[in-house]
């Protein structure tokens, strides 16, 4: 297996893991995984259902604690107690599942967690909470009818982008994307790879998950395959091709 841990960057690392292992029990869903994300890049981590990816976001995004390895944020070793000490560092997740809340409004949703207040009685300011999400939405191109309008009113697209304006929106370093287009049309899916790509504009570093080996070359600078928890290798996306990657998912090569 490659060890590809080279970068467009001499900085450190946005994020590097080394060795990173995973227990459930006796059951080992990921095994020394490592691998190294620099800012202005996008890496695609790719596999077959089961095979750790969304285990590894976790573990990155402070959901679950490692069993075994070391990550370091800038260099620093790190380990998060749980997911708001990882947003706190510059790290945001939109997960498969999108973790909103459904009767709540679109501006509660992109502020949960970072409410703003105002006054001696810090009391929630929604005109401000509003007046920002609006800007974002506008600044996005998300077709929202309005801020103040439900989750549960709105389509999978459109909820789909309020999971990806939250995350975009507070991320400071890294966004970690658990297929963040697989209930999406066409149309929203080319939108959603336009954000994906200014987040490279912005110097972040982006991890994508994504079962599309067409948006993964489209989008990612690297592919890191696993298969059934083992990483099998990263590959310069320039240096690889559909078939080699199918190969290493599938276990044929």
């Amino acid at each position: 297996m490659s060890s590809d841990t080279e970068g467009p960057a001499t900085t450190p690392p946005v994020l590097s893991l080394r060795g990173i292992r995973k227990l459930f029990g006796g059951v080992v869903a990921l095994a020394d995984f490592s691998l190294d994300l620099h800012a202005g890049e996008i890496v695609a981590l790719v596999g077959d259902n089961g095979a750790g990816k969304s285990t590894l976001v976790k573990i990155i995004s402070g959901v679950y604690p490692p069993s075994a390895g070391q990550m370091l944020i800038d260099g620093q070793d790190t380990r998060f107690a749980d997911p708001s000490q990882a947003q706190a560092s510059g790290i945001q997740v939109v997960f498969q599942d999108l973790a909103l809340a459904e009767r709540q409004p679109v501006y509660m949703n992109l502020f949960l967690g970072r409410e703003a207040v105002t006054g001696p009685w810090r009391r929630l300011d929604r005109r401000r909470m509003i007046r920002e999400s609006e800007a974002l939405i506008q600044g996005l191109d998300i077709r929202i009818p309005s801020a103040r309008a439900t989750i549960r009113e709105l389509s999978g697209g459109q909820r789909q982008g309020v999971a990806i304006a939250r995350a975009t929106h507070f991320a400071a370093k890294l966004v970690l994307m658990d297929e963040p287009t697989a209930a999406l049309g066409v149309a929203e899916t080319m939108k959603v790879e336009s954000i994906i790509r200014s987040l490279r504009e912005r110097h972040l570093a982006v991890l994508l998950i994504s079962h599309s080996l067409d948006q993964v070359f489209r989008l990612a600078d690297r592919i890191c395959v696993l298969r059934r928890g083992v990483q099998v290798d990263v590959r310069p996306t320039s240096r690889t091709s559909s078939n080699e990657i199918v190969a290493m998912i599938t276990g044929v090569a």
